[in-house]
């Protein structure tokens, strides 16, 4: 729902930001934490009348999470858990925000239907008993979405389980995705593949990446129509004659756009990792470099799906879909 001061303009708009606070932090453990009991049957405290599981037994969960996600915080005793003000080891940046959303993929892969609960009323607790049935793991990820919308956090738990960064006024599209699920020639499609999935990785190394495997994306693009690396120079100027349908601009225009992404690519630390390349020290640099290189593939892909005219006037078969 919008309140009030949002429906009339009277409040100031959320900051939008992939750092995660201690607030925010706080917020979604314990959105994790109301769902703990849907984890129990993979690590449950047993009743002692062997009436099966009573709930999530917190320590064999934390002793787990020591081995599948070692950076996750925890409190002196060890157990899993949120910073909280005034404690031992509290610190405004004691955690790893990237630990707590392996956590949340945990929960969410983890979330199981409870079929029953019969209160016991000896040991003052409820029996529990699962369905292999998962629409608490669907409400768990509309909790966790609305916490990182309110918030202001640029991540989504999507329907497979994945958190991702949410890039704003980035190139990436669900239209762009699909094309390129199309791509049949299988090492093109699994550069872009793997490009895609790291830049939408939250973690900021996984950036690098992303514009290492999208530039290489482009130089087997390039190639396309190269039986060998001499014929490399025909393939490009086949490729830009159909993307620029014989105007002399715009051949021009993406003739140069081809050459100017090489020459970033060779004289950057994307491609080559000599020490006279020109570091990228500002990730949002790899956003700008990203989706500047997707666009020239995403519009050349488009262009070569149908038969199109090579510069001695033959017919070319563009890429297979």
């Amino acid at each position: 729902m919008s309140y009030y001061t949002e429906r009339h303009g009277l409040r100031t708009p959320i900051e939008r930001t992939e750092t995660i606070s201690f607030e925010m932090y706080s917020l979604l453990y314990d959105c994790c934490a109301r769902f703990f009991d849907n984890v129990a049957w993979q690590y449950p405290d047993e009743c002692p009348d062997g009436n099966g599981c009573c709930g999530l037994d917190l320590g064999k969960l934390s002793t787990a999470m020591s081995f599948e996600i070692p950076t996750l915080f925890r409190n002196q005793n060890g157990i899993i858990d949120k910073p909280h003000k005034g404690s031992w080891n509290y610190d405004d940046d004691n955690f790893d925000q990237y630990g707590l959303l392996d956590f949340i993929e945990f929960m969410y892969s983890n979330c199981k239907d409870i079929s029953s609960r019969w209160w016991h009323s000896f040991h003052r607790h409820y029996d529990i008993s699962f369905d292999n049935t998962r629409a608490s793991a669907n409400e768990f990820k509309s909790a966790i979405n609305g916490i990182f919308e309110k918030t202001g956090l640029l991540y989504t738990l999507t329907d497979q389980g994945m958190v991702e960064r949410i890039v704003e006024n980035g190139v990436l599209s669900k239209g762009i995705e699909a094309t390129v699920l199309q791509v049949k020639e299988k090492g093109l499609k699994e550069l872009l593949d793997d490009a895609i999935l790291a830049y939408k990785t939250p973690h900021p190394a996984a950036r690098k990446d992303a514009v290492e495997k999208i530039w290489d994306a482009l130089e087997r693009l390039k190639s396309y129509y190269a039986t060998s690396k001499k014929d490399k120079t025909v393939s490009i100027s086949t490729i830009v004659a159909a993307i620029s349908g014989g105007d002399d601009y715009f051949r021009t225009l993406f003739d140069n756009e081809f050459r100017v992404l090489s020459d970033i690519g060779n004289s950057c630390f994307i491609r080559h990792s000599e020490v006279y390349q020109n570091q990228i020290e500002d990730n949002r640099y790899y956003d700008y470099f990203f989706n500047r290189c997707l666009s020239l593939i995403a519009l050349t892909i488009q262009y070569l799906r149908t038969t199109g005219t090579d510069d001695a006037g033959g017919e070319t078969d563009g890429l297979p879909f």
